[in-house]
Parts: C-alpha cells; sequence; structure tokens
C-alpha cells in the first residue's frame, strides 16, 4: 500500500499545479471506505489553497472548508488537464480550473472526506490520534525514546501503530531497523537511549531518502504524473528473503509479525 514516502511523493507532483483552482465540478463513483460527508454540489466555487499531508492523509485546505484523501490499499492520483473518461476504478474526480485529480482505487479502501476545519470531529476522528510527523520539527530523538519505554510490543509492530511516529509502514519500518542494526522482535521498552537515537536518526533518514527516489512502486504506485518510484531498487532487507546481505552475507529472513512480513537480517540486527 502507499506509505508515507508515497503520499509525500504524490503531493509534491501536483500540490504546486492545483493551488488558486477553483473547484467547478465533483463526479463520485462507486463508494469508497468512508463516504463524502457532504453533497458534492456543496463543494462547488470552493478554492483549493494548499495540499498538505498529515501521515498518510492528504489534505486539500479549500476555501472554505478541508478535503482529507486517503489513497488506502491501491488508491493513486492523477491530475491533469484532461482526463480519459472514468474506467470502473475511478471513484472520484474533483474537476477544477486548472485540471481534474482522479482518485484511482481498484481495492477502493481509500477515502475522501469533507470537513469544515481541521478540529471538527470528522477531521479529528481521523487525525487526532496519529503521533508525530517523523520529518518534522517535532520529531524529537529524546521524546521519540521516552515513548518506547512506555510500550513493550516489539517495536516493528510499534513502529507501524502510527501513534508513537506516524507514517512509517511496513517496508520503511524493515529498512529503519536494519540500518540501526536493531532486530524488529527487540521490545521497545528494551531499547536504550543510544538505539533509540540511531533508530530515530534511520526512520528520518529512509524515508527521506525514499521520497528522493520517488517512493516505492512494489505493484502499480505512481505520482500524480503516472510516475513509478525507485527506492526499492536500494532496500537493503524488504523484500530479499534468502537473499544474501549486502552487509554480511548472511541470508535475509523473513517472519510474520501482526500477518505483515518483516524482513531482517539476524547478524547485522541484534
Amino acid at each position: 500500500m502507499p506509505e508515507l514516502p508515497e503520499v509525500e511523493v504524490t503531493r509534491l507532483s501536483f500540490a504546486d499545479r492545483i493551488a488558486g483552482a477553483r473547484i467547478v465540478g465533483v463526479r463520485l463513483g462507486k463508494p469508497l471506505r468512508w463516504a463524502l460527508g457532504c453533497e458534492p454540489e456543496a463543494l462547488m466555487g470552493r478554492v483549493v489553497r494548499a495540499v498538505r499531508r498529515r501521515g498518510k492523509y492528504l489534505l486539500l485546505d479549500l476555501d472554505p472548508g478541508l478535503l482529507m484523501l486517503h489513497l488506502g490499499m491501491s488508491g493513486s492520483l492523477r491530475f491533469a488537464s484532461d482526463q480519459p473518461e472514468a474506467g470502473p476504478h475511478d471513484h472520484f474526480d474533483l474537476q477544477t480550473t486548472l485540471g481534474i485529480l482522479r482518485l484511482n482505487d481498484p481495492r477502493r479502501f481509500g477515502a475522501v472526506v469533507w470537513a469544515p476545519h481541521e478540529a471538527a470531529p470528522e477531521a479529528v476522528k481521523l487525525l487526532g490520534r496519529l503521533g508525530v510527523e517523523p520529518l518534522g520539527e517535532g520529531f524529537d530523538a529524546a521524546a521519540f525514546h521516552q515513548a518506547l519505554r512506555r510500550r513493550n510490543a516489539p517495536i516493528k509492530q510499534v513502529l507501524l501503530a502510527g501513534d508513537v511516529v506516524v507514517g512509517v509502514g511496513n517496508i520503511y519500518a524493515s529498512e529503519a531497523l536494519f540500518s540501526a542494526g536493531i532486530r524488529p522482535t527487540t521490545r521497545a521498552a528494551r531499547i536504550s537511549a543510544a538505539r533509540a537515537a540511531r533508530l530515530h536518526a534511520a526512520v528520518r533518514q529512509v524515508l527521506a531518502r525514499a521520497v528522493e527516489k520517488g517512493g516505492s512502486t512494489l505493484r502499480d504506485f505512481s505520482n500524480a504524473h503516472g510516475q513509478a518510484g525507485y527506492f526499492q531498487l536500494e532496500a537493503m532487507v524488504y523484500d530479499r528473503a534468502g537473499q544474501a546481505c549486502r552487509v554480511c552475507g548472511a541470508p535475509i529472513r523473513l517472519i510474520r509479525q501482526g500477518q505483515r512480513a518483516t524482513y531482517y537480517c539476524a547478524h547485522c540486527q541484534t
């Protein structure tokens, strides 16, 4: 599924192009994970002021209001001056004076939800429990360690939970833990301050590198220009079960944690 880097790459690929656009039409396809929350006609005439990201949500600041978009398991956005006729998996079109923003989502786990503002119940329900942004200034190493000390779950699952730090999905949790030399089954509360600092730095470095490389395209991810990502080509452990570790040569191992695949090197990660 699209993770934080893919969502950020998507944002960067259309945010500047849609800023200042006035909404002139809304098309809804099959129902998505959550209802829009307003009549489509209520969005007519509103202006898109900016596009932000909170975790894996894209936030379109309207004048007035807020649209929250989530790509779910298989969603992707396209923004273009013109779009072909909507297909069976095209479930939302935001038609503006600068182009059409289209959500394609074969599995329909994505969503587009309207709220009058970010403090409204509709927004708080989706955004209110999200942890700190890993690429923001608020991601503090000492505070991160203190939060880990309060969690007894395996560190990989704590990273995925999203309430300590948001958006570190399955791919990048495995990669960050490898970079920090921490085994994914280690209890979060047992990680020392020094190791937490290494993991803090690794999370930031891995996510920033993934954004730089356009995200990871394992199946069908592409940005709003239709361009694929390339981070997966330099992954150290993810999706490399049985292959030699790029550092020590030992075979990369695969285990299941919370029904998610976890990849690690038993020699490099202790």
